[in-house]
Order: structure tokens, then C-alpha cells, then sequence
């Protein structure tokens, strides 16, 4: 946990403060029993009236000054912890940024959310109590032990049985919690998880009226993670009614004790009031230290599964002598490139894949679902590393490019069309924010985007919900291929992106990439030949392997797997090997 102090670190002046003004409150806190030992023994009991007044107005003064205190650290813990928080936060976040495919593969995105903002909150609460009540608490205690020592040492026995109990009731109320809140944590992922997945999946869904099916299967993770909070709990309910009880036991055994002094002329009713208010303290600040290490329970399993993602080394690292990758050319060379989303074992989705793409050139890719199609692109912006071979870019391989350049280089448009929150203008320009509003309207009617656009109510201006959520898929697909076309890439992937446009606005948008992006390689995954009939080259897919690979007219006469797939698109009578 006291890794993640560094976070703390810029804001060490608030973080001294805070303590400081709490320790201005405690001081104040232990002089008032004194006070009220003189009101009672000087001034009741003396039948002096002055006496009482003007300590009552010198405890007036010591309340304020610790409201004062109080208020001070209130107000500096809060900037501490915040700012603390909103750090960790970002860094996490950014962290998350820089892990490759391969790492959030193994870190669900629940997973992920529930540590970016529930961990992160029970942290800079613990920031806020380290400052505040593990000040408080642990001062009260020493002082009004020491207090209580002043005013009576023999009334001091019944706390050197009392102390040590609650400190045995607390080492193993840590040492059974601890474990069970890092399993409350893990549970509360499966709830963000299963609540993640139905919201991406609301429209299926409803379509397949499965609502009651979806509800069912999030009760199920939901009253698992509620059974195990109930557990915990249930620990933790044992603190307050047996630290509760020690305490008025503790107060008990004073009254009837001190009583016995008092009627021997040991003890003065004023010094006896005084030790119940110490005693009263301190025992309520072991109760309260009860509740903090709770807390801590609950933190110390939030910073570890911060420290978790924080650990987590990127698959995918910028070599040590990387060099920037040329942003002109466009050669690709896969060079019996093998693949598997497991790191060393598991089934292979890409076996000795090997084909060039000269400088533009455009590769047409065919084949069946689960082929491997989507799983080669992903190696040329080295979203993913191959096990063995090499993947080329312009002769050098992708794993000596810097990253950013390299995936500059490369412009990636999937069949999801991933929007963002904003403007239309703002998603197109993602890529290449300093674009210009002509340079944005000219890739926008490249992609046949710009007339739909032109036809919303604020244009370029219009607002997108979220995953662009008030477009169809087929305008998602448009401003996502205008997105990657505002960048001019050397290397532009079309990952099967117009699944969901029409055959007459393929076309367009397949004679607009002739025309104005001439120079550019192309590769293009799609499901129907007609997409793919002009490539140079056409690579087809099987079961991980290359099947064939040459023009149209090469593959109808060659491919028999070719030849089924074309003849499963043509209309029927129509003549197949034109």
C-alpha cells in the first residue's frame, strides 16, 4: 500500500497540515476532563461561583480553537485525499493506455472499471482517515492514558486489562477480514462485468426478448457478491457491540472502583469525573480504531489489485533501439508469420503465413468466419506479436518501429465501428486533430459520409451519444472510414468496414479510395467478392493458413475454394468464370 504513497507526495504540504491542526484538536480535547475537574472540585464544591465562571468560559475557548483544529483538517485531508485521488486515478488510466491487446485480454474490462473507480475511492477515503483519524485515535489514546496515570495511577489497573483486550479483539478482526474484502472486490468485478456486457448488448437482447434471462443471470453474480459482503459484514458487526461492551464495563469498574477511593478521601469527585472523561476517550478511540482497520482491510486489498494493473508489464514495448518508421512508402511482408493469442501454447490462429503487398498495391482478403482474417491485420500495426516469422513494414521489421509511428503509418478501420462522445467533426478528426474543416468535409466525402451529415440538423457540429448511439452501422462505418482517410496513411487496413453499407455505396466509396488514394497499399477483409474482384492480389483464408493467393482471374481458374465462394455469391444462370 505504501507504494502508492508517491501519489501523495506533491501535496505534502496539506498532508503536514492536516495533522497538525488535528494534533491543535486532540491537545484541546484532552484539556477539557481538566477543566472540568476544576469546575467540580474548585468551584462546586468550594461554592465558588467566579471559580466556575471562568473556567466555563476558558472551556468556551478550548471547544473553539478545537472546532478551529478540527475544521483545519477537515479542510486539508479533503485537498490531500482528493488531489491523491484524482493522480492515482489518471496514472492508472494511463497505465491502462499503454497495456497491449494481449495484457487486457487477461484484465476484463469490469475488472478494470472497478479498480479505475472503486478501488481508487476506498484509497483516498483510507488518505482522508490516514490524516485524520489515524491521528486522532491513536494521540487520544497515549494522552488520555497518560492523563488518567496523572490523576490516579491505581484506577490505571483496570485499563491494563481492559487495553490489552481490545487489542487481541482487533489483531484477529484485521486478520479475518483482510482476506474476506479481497474476495468482495473480486465479486464486485463479476457485478460490473455482467452489468458491462448486457449494456453493450441491450439490443440483442430486447430483440430476443431474453430480458428476464439477463436479469436472472445478473442476480445470480449480484447475490453472490451481496452473500459475500453480508459475510463480511456480519465480521464487522462484532466490533462495535464487543468494543462497546468492554467500554462500559471498563467505565463500571471505574465508577465502583474510584466510588471506593472517593469514600476513603483517595479520589476527589472532580478527578473522578475527570478519569471517566479519559477513560471514556480513550476507550472510544480504540473503538474507532476498530472501524480504521477495518478500512484498512478493505484498502489494503484496493491497493493491491491497483498494484496489480500497475505491475502488469505492456506485452508490447517500444524496442530499446526502436527508429521511427518512414511515413511514405507502404510495403508489407509477412515472412512465415505464425500466431496464437496464448503466449507460448494454445491452438495457432495463423500458420506460416507469408505473401507480399508492394507500395500501392491493393490486397484483397477472403475467407471464412474464425479464417485468421482479422487476426493477420492485427500484426502489421503490432497490436498483437507473432510466436514466429516476421511481419515488415517498408523492409524493417514492426518490432524495431516505434510504436506511434508505426500505427501513424497504418490507418485501421473495423467492421465495429468504435465512436466516441462529441461532434461528428471531432470523431472524424480523432486521428489528426489539428485537420482542418476542409481537410475533415473532403475525407467525409471520400467515405459517402458528408450528404447524411450535411442533412442533420447541426452538421458537422452534431452531437454523437455514446458508441455514436444516434447513427445507424452503416453512417457508424462511413465516419469511421472518413477517420482513417483524414490521416492519409501509407498503409490503410479495411477490416470487412462496409458490412453494413449498401452495394451501390461500396462502390463509391471503393472507386473514391481508387481516386484519392492512389498511392496508398490496401488491404481489405471483406465477405463479398464483389469488394475484393479489382485487387491487385487477393489472399484467401483457411483455418489459419493461406489457401491461395493471386488476381480473380488466377483464383477462379486455381481456387477451388475461390470458385465456391464465388459461385455462392452470383446470381443464379450467371456465368461463373467470366
Amino acid at each position: 500500500m505504501w507504494r502508492l504513497g508517491k501519489y501523495l507526495k506533491p501535496y505534502w504540504l496539506p498532508a503536514l497540515l492536516a495533522p497538525l491542526f488535528m494534533v491543535l484538536e486532540v491537545c484541546m480535547d484532552l484539556m477539557q476532563p481538566k477543566l472540568l475537574q476544576r469546575i467540580v472540585d474548585d468551584g462546586i464544591a468550594a461554592g465558588d461561583g467566579g471559580e466556575i465562571q471562568r473556567t466555563g468560559l476558558l472551556m468556551l475557548g478550548v471547544a473553539l480553537l478545537g472546532v478551529i483544529g478540527g475544521v483545519g483538517c477537515t479542510i486539508y485531508s479533503s485537498i490531500a485525499s482528493q488531489n491523491f485521488g484524482r493522480d492515482l486515478r489518471g496514472s492508472l488510466f494511463g497505465k491502462v493506455q499503454s497495456l497491449s491487446f494481449r495484457n487486457l485480454d487477461n484484465l476484463p474490462t469490469g475488472t478494470l472499471i472497478t479498480r479505475i473507480t472503486n478501488d481508487v475511492t476506498q484509497l483516498q477515503t483510507f488518505v482522508q482517515m490516514l490524516l485524520r483519524m489515524f491521528v486522532r485515535s491513536p494521540m487520544l489514546i497515549v494522552g488520555s492514558l497518560i492523563m488518567a496515570v496523572t490523576i490516579n495511577a491505581k484506577l490505571t489497573l483496570i485499563l491494563a486489562v481492559s487495553v490489552p483486550l481490545l487489542f487481541v479483539f482487533l489483531f484477529f478482526l484485521v486478520r479475518f477480514s483482510l482476506p474476506m474484502f479481497a474476495d468482495v472486490q473480486k465479486r464486485l468485478d463479476s457485478v460490473n462485468g455482467r452489468l458491462q456486457e448486457n449494456l453493450n448488448g441491450i439490443r440483442v437482447v430486447k430483440a430476443f426478448v431474453r430480458s428476464d434471462y439477463e436479469e436472472e443471470r445478473f442476480g445470480e453474480v449480484n447475490r453472490d457478491y451481496t452473500s459475500v459482503m453480508t459475510r463480511g459484514m456480519r465480521i464487522m458487526a462484532l466490533n462495535m457491540p464487543i468494543m462497546t461492551l468492554i467500554l462500559n464495563i471498563s467505565i463500571i469498574a471505574v465508577l465502583w472502583y474510584g466510588g471506593a477511593l472517593n469514600r476513603s478521601g483517595d479520589l476527589a469527585v472532580g478527578e473522578l469525573v475527570a478519569y471517566i472523561n479519559y477513560v471514556t476517550q480513550m476507550l472510544s478511540s480504540m473503538l474507532s480504531i476498530g472501524m480504521i482497520l477495518t478500512f484498512i482491510s478493505r484498502a489494503k486489498a484496493s491497493a493491491d489489485r491497483v498494484n496489480e494493473v500497475f505491475d502488469e508489464r505492456p506485452d508490447i514495448e517500444n524496442p530499446v533501439d526502436s527508429h521511427q518508421a518512414s511515413q511514405t512508402g507502404g510495403r508489407v511482408d509477412f515472412e512465415h508469420v505464425s500466431f496464437g493469442y496464448g503466449k507460448e501454447k494454445g491452438e495457432l490462429a495463423l500458420r506460416d503465413i507469408s505473401f507480399t503487398v508492394l507500395p500501392g498495391q491493393t490486397l484483397g482478403i477472403l475467407g471464412a468466419t474464425g479464417s485468421g482474417k482479422t487476426s493477420l491485420i492485427s500484426l502489421i500495426p503490432r497490436l498483437y506479436d507473432p510466436r514466429s516469422g516476421e511481419v515488415r513494414v517498408d523492409g524493417a521489421p514492426v518490432s524495431e518501429l516505434e510504436l506511434s509511428s508505426l500505427r501513424e503509418k497504418v490507418g485501421v478501420v473495423l467492421q465495429e465501428a468504435n465512436l466516441f462522445s462529441g461532434s461528428i467533426a471531432d470523431n472524424i478528426r480523432f486521428g489528426r486533430p489539428e485537420a482542418t474543416d476542409a481537410e475533415v468535409e473532403r475525407a467525409a466525402q471520400s467515405a459517402q459520409a458528408h450528404e447524411f451529415i450535411e442533412r442533420m440538423p447541426d452538421g458537422y457540429a452534431t452531437k454523437l451519444g455514446q458508441k455514436g448511439i444516434n447513427l445507424s452501422g452503416g453512417q457508424k462505418q462511413r465516419i469511421a472510414i472518413a477517420r482513417a482517410l483524414l490521416m492519409r496513411p501509407a498503409v490503410l487496413i479495411l477490416d470487412d468496414s462496409t458490412s453494413a453499407v449498401d452495394l451501390t455505396t461500396e462502390s463509391k466509396i471503393r472507386s473514391a479510395l481508387e481516386r484519392e488514394m492512389s498511392g496508398t497499399t490496401k488491404l481489405i477483409i471483406a465477405q463479398r467478392i464483389s469488394a475484393v474482384q479489382g485487387a491487385d492480389l487477393i489472399l484467401v483464408m483457411d483455418r489459419g493458413a493461406v489457401a491461395a493467393i493471386g488476381t480473380h482471374n488466377e483464383l477462379i481458374q486455381d481456387s477451388e475454394i475461390y470458385r465456391e465462394i464465388y459461385r455462392s455469391q452470383v446470381s443464379e444462370g450467371s456465368e461463373v468464370y467470366a
